[in-house]
C-alpha cells in the first residue's frame, strides 16, 4: 500500500495515511526490506504512534505515516511522535482524543516543518526529529516509543505504605458499593411476578 501511495506522489507531493502498527516493524515477505528503501530513500516525513480504541470497527492501536517526495529543510530527519497516552475512554470500547490533544499533534507536526524550525523543539516521551543514522541504528523500526524516549517520571509524596492503605481503603468502599447493589438486585427480582 505504501508504495501505491509513493508512486502516485507528484514530485513535491506529501501522503498521510493510517497503517496498523505492524507495518512500523514487520520484517515478513520482504516488508522489511521495503521500508528500509522507502527510509533510505528519506520518503518518511512523520510517524504517530495512537491508542487503541480510537475506531468503532477495531480496538487496535495503529499509526499516522506521513511521506513526503520533498524534505526540504528536513532532508536525513524524521519526526516521530508518540500520542499512545493521548485520548480519553469516552465508554468501555472507544476512545476520543480533546481537541487540544488533536492540536498538539498537529502543532508539533507543523512547527517542525516551518522553515525556521524555531518553534520546535524535542519533548522527551511525546516527540523526537530523528537523523536517518539513529534508524538505521534501530534495524530500520519505526516505532516512535524507540526515538522519542520516556516521560520523566514526578516524584510522588506519598510513602508506599500510604498508597497501600488508601488502595485497601477504596477497595473496601468498592465491595461494600457492590455489595449493596447485589441485594438490591436480589430484593427487586424477588418483587418481579410472572404470568399475573
Amino acid at each position: 500500500w505504501i508504495q501505491h501511495f509513493i508512486h502516485h506522489l507528484a514530485p513535491g507531493g506529501i501522503a498521510g495515511f493510517v497503517m496498523s502498527n505492524g507495518s512500523l516493524s514487520s520484517n515478513t515477505s520482504g516488508e522489511g526490506e521495503i521500508r528500509k528503501a522507502i527510509i533510505e530513500a528519506d520518503l518518511v516525513d512523520c510517524i504517530v504512534a495512537l491508542p487503541g480504541q480510537l475506531f468503532y470497527t477495531t480496538a487496535i492501536p495503529v499509526s499516522l505515516w506521513f511521506i513526503s517526495r520533498d524534505k526540504k529543510g528536513h532532508q536525513g530527519k524524521t519526526l516521530f511522535i508518540d500520542a499512545r497516552k493521548l485520548g480519553t475512554l469516552i465508554d468501555r470500547s472507544h476512545r476520543d482524543f480533546a481537541d487540544t490533544e488533536i492540536e498538539q499533534v498537529i502543532t508539533t507536526y507543523h512547527n517542525w516543518k516551518s522553515a525556521n524550525n524555531s518553534s520546535y523543539s524535542d519533548i522527551s516521551g511525546f516527540c523526537n526529529s530523528s537523523p536517518l543514522s539513529e534508524i538505521r541504528e534501530q534495524d530500520y523500526i519505526l516505532n516512535p516509543g524507540r526515538y522519542v524516549g520516556i516521560t520523566s517520571i514526578e516524584e510522588d509524596d506519598e510513602s508506599i505504605l500510604d498508597q497501600i492503605i488508601h488502595l485497601q481503603v477504596t477497595i473496601l468502599k468498592q465491595f461494600q458499593l457492590s455489595k449493596k447493589i447485589e441485594e438490591k438486585i436480589v430484593d427487586n427480582l424477588g418483587k418481579i411476578k410472572y404470568g399475573t
